[in-house]
């Protein structure tokens, strides 16, 4: 779990205890009445079973060896993960949307938690949909988006909701939805899981019918505390959406709470969009550009030459007048460097990333030039052959619909080996509501809310359905998309695929759940069979004939699949899907497919994916470093999916590299976040130090670079920290 805050071992900390059974608020205040200095915060009724307190770290500590709480979980912080797209997902606002009597669907009567920024209620598109809220900040009924702090205004939750259910100049996906507010995240767009946890409790409260969470962190597991709170809201008759982050194109970047077993995680693809592309002279592949959000449109009409401009700075920018600026990104904001490009006479600005893989982002103005993003790959490719000699470049559209977004995060799970996201939807150039106005986002937190919008007109044409039948309704009828050479991506990238919210409305066929996951299995063995149990739901009003495609052969897999049956009237049956695999003779370390269900009327494709021995996923994940709860003491926390073999904190000198030792090592260490407590002795001199913290486990080791600096003031005796960035 993540940390407690380690500023100072005397600094008050807010904290959440997990309990091993339901306490009242009363028995909770007695459990407390021995910890001195510790204040009881919140009691989560539902979300989870326990409270948040805050209080010395030290009291903390000691309350965590009490025998009724299962664990001191520190605060974690979470962020906002940064009209065609209606009409490809079928909630064109104008033309309507209807289920099979015929009733036109607006999501009228179905509520909608939002647990975000806050919501700008007084937003002309937004007036008629607010039903109120809950500020988990603030701690009162007013979740305003923070608009009165700067550069701290937020306005997400505003787009958000906007994309559910618009209701003015812009229609959302579901204009008569009610949106309840939850304002989770403060200023800057930043909150902590406590005040997540509070808002997932509230709204379990407040019985809402459907909840998106358009927010996340980058750790790939699925026991984190939100996540486990979203199983729950599930339990109680909710329907969660969440975000499954933008940290792709890589496997296993999915995070929490996108990891969440029951909710429906959401990927990003792309509405009908005419996409710039830049051909440079001589060369055989075009490099496809990422508009930043704010930009101008790419419409250069000629032959342009590209001018280097290093990271944006005055200084740097001589060369480029009536030029594209090639800029690395770093130290500056995008919109610092390209303001400078624009002053320096530049056409338009790319800017490269500064590490692997391309990115999203947003301009805080509007600027009269074209802007864009390409991969650091790229970027470097353009500016060694910019070391030779001029290079020109020429722009061309091209249109794209039914991509997955680069930046859209991919699964699997680690440790459940799950897929995720479940499903994609449009989540680039997406425009929706923000205070004062209208304007074009993208992320998967974009994605989300289309996917809540179409769970509302889901339950408005079945009242009586279920969470796990309107994520089975999406996730049966989803349109498998493929990439840009036609090749279809994997299960675990775009899940059962992009959704149809008409074709699930109008489903004939459930199919639950709408993945499956068969595990992991061992080459030791020599025979594994697996049973899978999927419950099939004929919601017809006639009788159904059903059949199963047996998957294409593979070496050392057998099928062992009911062929054929038939099913009454709004029958239910669970049927037995079993796979038999000799794992010597599997050649991939994950296997992913597709099950095929014919109904008569539509092929339902079921999703699936197992793994051998220790896939590629990350050994390790999430370190943190600070100041410990004792007074001469450093504590360290990792997020170690798979547990390691072999793990250490090597630490080199910063400037020359020389390895000066080792922090802490271990080996067999189990799965989970590992917590570690070090005393004086234990720690190194006083100074700087590059720490490489690496994990091993079968044949693959992982690593991540960290700066840490101990210093000892003489006066106090104690330890301070500055984790470097």
């Amino acid at each position: 779990m993540p940390p407690l805050p380690q500023e100072s071992p005397r600094k008050e900390k807010v904290a959440i205890i997990l309990l091993e059974k339901p306490r009242s608020e009363q028995e909770i205040k007695k459990l407390l009445s021995s910890f001195q200095g510790v204040e009881l915060r919140h009691v989560f009724e539902h979300a989870v079973t326990g409270f948040s307190v805050k209080g010395p770290a030290d009291k903390l500590i000691k309350l965590g060896e009490n025998r009724d709480v299962i664990h001191v979980s520190a605060v974690n912080t979470y962020q906002v993960t940064a009209d065609k797209n209606f009409e490809l997902i079928g909630s064109e606002a104008a033309r309507g949307i209807y289920d099979a009597k015929d009733h036109r669907l607006t999501g009228k009567g179905v509520t909608i938690g939002v647990i975000d920024t806050g919501v700008d209620y007084n937003h002309p598109d937004l007036r008629r949909t607010y039903g109120g809220g809950r500020d988990l900040v603030d701690s009162d009924d007013d979740p305003m988006e923070t608009v009165s702090l700067g550069s701290q205004n937020t306005f997400h939750g505003t787009h958000v909701a906007g994309i559910i259910a618009a209701n003015g100049k812009m229609q959302g996906m579901a204009p008569e939805a009610t949106i309840i507010a939850y304002r989770a995240l403060g200023p800057g767009g930043m909150g902590t899981t406590e005040q997540v946890l509070a808002a997932i409790d509230q709204a379990i409260k407040d019985k809402v019918d459907i909840l998106n969470l358009s927010l996340g962190n980058s750790v790939n597991g699925p026991d984190l505390p939100i996540s486990l709170a979203l199983n729950k809201a599930v339990d109680s008759g909710i329907t969660a959406v969440t975000s499954s982050g933008n940290s792709g194109p890589n496997k296993w970047t999915v995070g929490s709470p996108g990891t969440a077993s029951k909710a429906i995680s959401v990927g990003a693809s792309t509405p009908p969009l005419k996409v710039p592309h830049l051909s440079l002279a001589g060369g055989q592949e075009q490099i496809r550009l990422q508009p930043l959000q704010g930009s101008q449109e790419w419409k250069l009409k000629k032959g342009v030459e590209f001018a280097y401009g290093g990271l944006g700075e005055r200084k740097e920018l001589k060369g480029v007048k009536g030029k594209i600026a090639l800029i690395k990104r770093g130290k500056l904001t995008f919109t610092e460097k390209a303001t400078n490009a624009l002053n320096a006479g530049a056409v338009a600005v790319v800017i490269f990333n500064n590490t692997k893989g391309s990115f999203v982002g947003n301009l805080e103005a509007n600027l009269p030039i074209p802007v864009a993003a390409i991969s650091k790959a790229e970027g470097e490719a353009v500016k060694k052959q910019l070391e030779k000699g001029v290079i020109f470049t020429r722009m061309v559209l091209i249109e794209e619909k039914d991509t997955l977004a680069d930046f859209s995060s991919r699964g699997p799970v680690t440790v459940t080996w799950e897929i995720k996201p479940d499903v994609v939807a449009p989540g680039v150039a997406i425009n929706s509501t923000i205070p004062g106005g209208y304007l074009p986002l993208q992320g998967t937190s974009m994605a989300s809310p289309h996917v809540a919008g179409a769970c509302a007109l889901i339950k408005q044409a079945h009242p009586d359905w279920t969470p796990q039948q309107i994520k089975a309704a999406l996730m049966n009828t989803a349109l498998q998309i493929k990439d840009s050479k036609g090749v279809i991506y994997k299960t675990y990238e775009q899940g059962a695929g992009r959704i149809q919210t008409e074709q699930a409305i109008n489903a004939e066929t459930l199919v639950m759940p709408g993945s499956i996951q068969f595990g992991k299995f061992q080459l030791k063995e020599d025979h594994h069979r697996h049973l899978a149990v999927v419950s099939v739901q004929n919601t017809t009003e006639h009788k159904k004939n059903y059949s199963v495609s047996v998957p294409k052969q593979e070496t050392g897999i057998e099928w062992d699949i009911p062929m054929s049956f038939t099913l009454g009237p709004k029958e239910t049956r669970k049927i037995n899907i079993a796979m038999q695999v000799e794992p010597r003779k599997l050649t991939k370390k994950i296997h992913e497919g597709s099950l095929i269900l014919n109904d008569g009327s539509q092929q339902i494709k079921i999703p699936y994916i197992y793994v051998l021995e220790e896939p590629d996923y990350p050994r390790i994940m999430g370190f943190d470093f600070g100041l410990g709860d004792k007074p001469g003491t450093y504590r360290y926390e990792v997020y170690l999916p798979g547990g390691a073999e072999e793990f250490g904190i090597a630490l080199f000198d910063p400037d020359d590299y020389r390895f000066l030792g080792y922090l802490d090592s271990s080996r067999k260490v189990n799965r989970g976040m590992l917590e570690v407590e070090l005393k004086e002795e234990e720690l190194p001199k006083p100074g700087l130090y590059l720490a490489k913290v690496f994990a091993r486990k079968a044949g693959r080791e992982d690593m991540i670079d960290a700066h840490l600096q101990i210093i000892v003031p003489e006066e106090e005796g104690l330890f301070k920290n500055k984790r470097g960035q």
